[in-house]
């Protein structure tokens, strides 16, 4: 009996659970359907709209990375190493382009303003001449603080202008190049650097050694000869200058070589006899190859004013066509060149920037001024 009431308890239950769960499994009907694809819809739609707005942020992102990315970039990369000239000129660039910067702030240009960039031309060797013909002319033109800077660089290009700065060769002749100046300023290594650079441009050289009153100045030519893999024609130390430039046009005569270098001895312009013994080399190179082409002066960019009274002598003696400045090192004061230029009328041709054979440029009016005054 107890087991018979005990199955029925049983069957019950099981019937039981089988109807709830078919309540809860039952299937669905069309509006469920319809609340679903309602949900989904939505589901969809709020979906879309996340990914549209993780795209915008995303770009977003990627565009501060590459901005930051070029920021970084640009501050890593190295600022470009100043000039040659910029280097040659930074002592002379401290003397006007810090007078320059004060004076554009100024509301005009007064007695004191004058004052002050008269004084910065002197302190750069631009020297007294030159210095008031810049000044008259801006002072002509009404000039404002504001336009200082440009009138200044104008009218000092316009003086350095004014020269032909090409060296002169002669085709299908032998031109001569004297170069001339006093010991130490570097006639020699220049000498050098100029034979190079005519090699570089296809001429034939050969050296001449003038210079016969030291023997270290042959041995030292003769090196730098060597070097080049060109002729030079030299003397016994002590032999006559004529007779070595006279032997060295011969030479050249017969080889068609283009250019003949000489050196000359590093005379001081104050002794008249050897003043005059360079007169008389100008003259036997002038008769034997139909003219000088050039005259070259060279001058040590470090002694100022000094320089002057040097190229006035040389000027006088030989009638310099040039001037090459040596030891343009950022120490030099380059204003002398303008001095020279406004005094003399003789251009720089040349300027060495470096003791490297290689260091010899030609010269540029706009970039030297540039360099200056910036």
């Amino acid at each position: 009996m107890n087991e018979i009431v005990l199955a029925g308890i049983v069957v019950g239950l099981l019937v039981f659970l089988l109807v709830a769960r078919s309540v809860t499994l039952k299937r669905p009907s069309d509006a469920d359907f319809e609340d679903l694809e309602e949900l989904d819809e939505e589901e969809i739609d709020d979906e879309d709209v996340d990914v549209d707005a993780e795209l915008v942020e995303l770009e977003a992102d990627l565009e501060l990375e590459e901005a930051v990315e070029q920021a970084l970039e640009e501050a890593e990369v190295e600022e470009a190493p100043p000039s040659r000239w910029a280097r040659g000129l930074a002592k002379t660039r401290g003397a006007l382009g810090n007078t320059l910067k004060a004076l554009k702030l100024r509301d005009k240009m007064d007695s004191d303003a004058w004052e002050e960039i008269e004084e910065a031309l002197i302190r750069a060797d631009v020297g007294m001449d030159a210095t008031e013909r810049v000044l008259d002319a801006l002072r002509e033109a009404k000039t404002s603080p504001e336009e200082l800077h440009d009138a200044l660089r104008a009218e000092l290009v316009s003086i350095l202008e004014m020269g032909d700065t090409e060296l002169v060769t002669r085709p299908g002749e032998v031109a001569v190049w004297l170069v001339t100046g006093v010991n130490g300023v570097g006639k020699t290594t220049s000498i050098a650097k100029l034979g190079r650079r005519l090699k570089a441009d296809g001429y034939s050289v050969v050296l001449a050694a003038g210079d016969t009153f030291r023997a270290a100045a042959i041995e030292q030519l003769g090196t730098w000869a060597t070097r080049l893999g060109v002729h030079m024609v030299k003397h016994a130390p002590g032999a006559d200058p004529g007779a070595v430039v006279f032997d060295a046009i011969e030479h050249a005569k017969a080889k068609k070589i283009d250019v003949v270098i000489v050196d000359t001895a590093g005379r001081l312009q104050t002794k008249t006899n050897l003043m005059a013994e360079l007169k008389k080399v100008h003259r036997i190179a002038d008769r034997e190859a139909g003219g000088v082409s050039e005259v070259l002066l060279v001058l040590d960019a470090t002694v100022g004013q000094n320089g002057l009274s040097q190229a006035k002598a040389f000027q006088e003696a030989v009638g310099a066509t040039g001037v090459i400045l040596t030891k343009l090192d950022g120490t030099a004061k380059g204003g002398i060149v303008i001095a020279i230029q406004e005094q003399l009328g003789i251009p720089v041709k040349a300027v060495g920037v470096g003791e490297g054979i290689e260091d010899l440029e030609n010269f540029d009016p706009q970039a030297f001024v540039t360099a200056m005054l910036e």
